[in-house]
């Protein structure tokens, strides 16, 4: 029978655990932001489980949010797959998607021109299904692979040093990231980007469940060879978001999150699932976050700096820090693109007129108290720009945005 809870706080951790550590669900999102509002938002397939579903001793949903976050397994190298479908036109689905998401982050963005910036290249993991290869020794040092047919992306951390190769181009990018502040050793909380392990999607989702969901343990699966409990969390009071629910396949031995989907409330297949198809948890070879500029490499210099909220040092800053409204599944985030629609914006804010043109195209029209504005659809994330040039966005209703909107212009 399924054992159902309101997400609450772990129970306390041992009196030898080091402080503030086994508290930490585990962090391995590579620490680069990507442009757009949307990556910020989706916190958001599926893994190839193994046939055969194990056999493991009941646990209770508080006990297992426990073993999350006490798990202290801080080294990993393995193969990911994730595929996301936000229903996006076709248009809106390559390289297009690009303008409407960073569009608003014209006038807080890195300044960087290189087609190898992690936030220009990242922001691929948005539509379609892709192969990534990550490994992980700690806090310090990651490394994600993007494998495509016939060229190789990676981002490198290493220490302060963050790299990222695009064999395509032969085109490199370099930034020396602040040093991470200690307050708990983590430094690579990917909030602000798309997250590239399930933990790192596992870790944005039960942040924003505390206290605004039912979590179910509901049986047990084998991933990339592990057995694992899964946990179902269900938005309460759900008038407002657009997530239906979220499995988390959680590895039986280490607490670690192997497998992450996140179903829509309108139905259908998964919006976002990310999962290892193969994992071991020794430490990877230092060499593996070795890196310099093959010859002949084009590099670009790029800036860096901590993300606010202390866990997010060592982040790019792709785009200036949105204004979020509401907390849990109903945040809303709140850009000033810099620019309104063509009669209010002048001679500047071209980013902002990106946003809109694309908006214009594919969107709906909308008036109010606020004044007019245009709303973009997808699956899970909607997406309002205002004639001021304000954009709102998160995994809210329709109607929750244009309320923000009208609560914003009072």
């Amino acid at each position: 029978m399924a054992l159902t809870e309101r997400i609450g706080r772990p129970e306390p951790e041992e009196p030898d655990q080091p402080r503030g550590r086994g508290r930490k669900i585990a962090r391995y999102a590579v620490p680069v932001a990507v442009a757009g509002v949307a990556a910020a938002t989706i916190t958001l397939v599926p893994a190839l489980a193994d046939a055969g579903t194990p056999s493991l001793p009941k646990i209770t949903a508080q006990q297992l949010l426990t073993k999350i976050a006490a798990s202290h397994t801080r080294t990993l190298d393995g193969t990911v797959k994730v595929s996301t479908d936000l229903g996006l036109p076709d248009a809106l689905s390559g390289g297009a998607a690009d303008g409407l998401l960073s569009g608003a982050g014209q006038g807080g963005g890195s300044g960087s021109g290189s087609s190898a910036a992690p936030q220009t290249q990242l922001v691929q993991l948005l539509a379609g299904t892709h192969q990534l290869h990550v490994s992980v020794d700690g806090p310090d040092r990651q490394k994600v692979s993007v494998i495509e047919p016939t060229a190789e992306y990676s981002v490198i951390h290493n220490g302060t040093q963050l790299w990222a190769y695009d064999s395509a181009s032969n085109q490199a990018y370099h930034a020396t990231l602040p040093a991470a502040d200690g307050a708990d050793g983590a430094g690579t909380d990917g909030a602000a980007g798309v997250p590239t392990t399930p933990q790192a999607a596992a870790e944005q989702v039960l942040a924003a469940a505390r206290g605004t969901a039912s979590i179910t343990v509901d049986g047990t699966a084998r991933v990339a060879g592990r057995s694992a409990y899964e946990l179902v969390v269900t938005p309460e009071h759900a008038d407002r978001t657009t997530v239906g629910s979220v499995r988390i396949a959680v590895d039986s031995g280490t607490g670690v999150p192997l497998k992450f989907t996140l179903l829509p409330k309108g139905g259908g297949k998964a919006v976002f699932d990310i999962g290892f198809t193969k994992v071991g948890f020794g430490r990877p070879a230092a060499s593996t976050f070795a890196f310099s500029a093959p010859k002949g490499a084009e590099v670009t210099e790029g800036k860096a700096s901590g993300a606010s909220g202390g866990s997010g040092s060592g982040t790019l800053s792709a785009l200036a820090a949105p204004t979020v409204l509401g907390t849990g599944w109903d945040s809303i985030a709140v850009i000033d693109t810099g620019a309104g629609t063509a009669a209010t914006r002048g001679s500047g804010g071209q980013g902002g007129a990106d946003a809109q043109s694309l908006l214009d195209s594919y969107g709906t029209k909308v008036t109010g108290s606020f004044g007019t504005g245009t709303v973009f659809h997808t699956r899970l994330v909607n997406v309002l720009l205002t004639d001021k040039g304000t954009l709102y966005a998160g995994a809210v209703t329709q109607s929750a945005l244009t309320q923000a909107a009208v609560d914003g212009a009072k």
